[in-house]
């Protein structure tokens, strides 16, 4: 078990974010965590990044207790986030941001490998890389924060919102690469409002509503759910 979320609560002042949830990620899974705005999505992979203390729990990475470590040793470890709303340097370009991500590593011909390996991935950040980042589109801005991210080669890439304000078209190729970058050994926990995407992809699944985890299941599992299909596929 790569990744295992033992019973967390996490609190800002007295309003009770997350009650108790508990999941886990199996090394080289896809796992997606679903559910609508407010449900606690963000705060959940807040909390396993370090940018949020948590309350009571445990959060277990490699074995290692990692609840209390500051989140650059999170990065170190292998655990590497694209946030929501991407989160890119603007005013540098799109090979500074990437240069970014592996600001961790000191191995030089890794780091090269795997530039090579996002503009592999991502061909159109290839030809964008003298360019601003603010001047690049919605998809390619979300291109580059994954990008980013696995510059710091993860263990654990935690993708929240990717499809967030994108073109269906560009949804689609966001999720097929997603699934590259899986099949390609990385493991991934991924936030979305678009179930139908992350659960078609998603080897298993959470729904996690109000602070709690109300369902898991296999991705396909999930997808047939009445009640999944209902109230996030608008399919009665």
């Amino acid at each position: 078990m790569l990744l295992e979320i033992d019973n967390l609560t996490l609190r800002y002042g007295r309003i009770e974010a997350l009650h108790g949830i508990s999941l886990h990620v199996n090394e080289g899974e896809v796992v997606a965590l679903i559910g609508a705005n407010g449900a606690g999505k963000t705060t959940t992979m807040r909390a396993i990044s370090g940018l949020r203390p948590v309350s009571e729990g445990a959060i277990r990475f490699n074995g290692e207790d990692i609840t209390n470590l500051r989140a650059d040793l999170r990065v170190r470890r292998g655990i590497c986030q694209a946030p929501e709303g991407r989160g890119i340097f603007p005013g540098m370009t799109v090979l500074d941001n990437l240069d970014m991500g592996a600001y961790t590593r000191r191995d030089h011909a890794g780091i090269a490998a795997d530039l090579d390996r996002v503009f592999e991935l991502f061909p159109r950040l290839a030809e964008r890389r003298r360019q601003q980042g603010g001047t690049l589109s919605g998809g390619e801005q979300q291109m580059l924060a994954v990008g980013r991210a696995l510059m710091a080669r993860p263990k654990l890439l935690l993708l929240d919102e990717p499809s967030m304000g994108l073109a269906p078209m560009i949804i689609q190729q966001i999720f097929d690469i997603i699934l590259e970058i899986n099949q390609q050994g990385t493991t991934i926990l991924l936030v979305e409002q678009n179930a139908q995407q992350a659960l078609s992809r998603a080897h298993r699944g959470y729904v996690l509503e109000t602070g709690q985890i109300v369902k898991e299941g296999t991705g396909q599992d999930l997808l047939h759910d009445p009640s999944v299909k209902e109230a996030y596929l608008g399919v009665a």
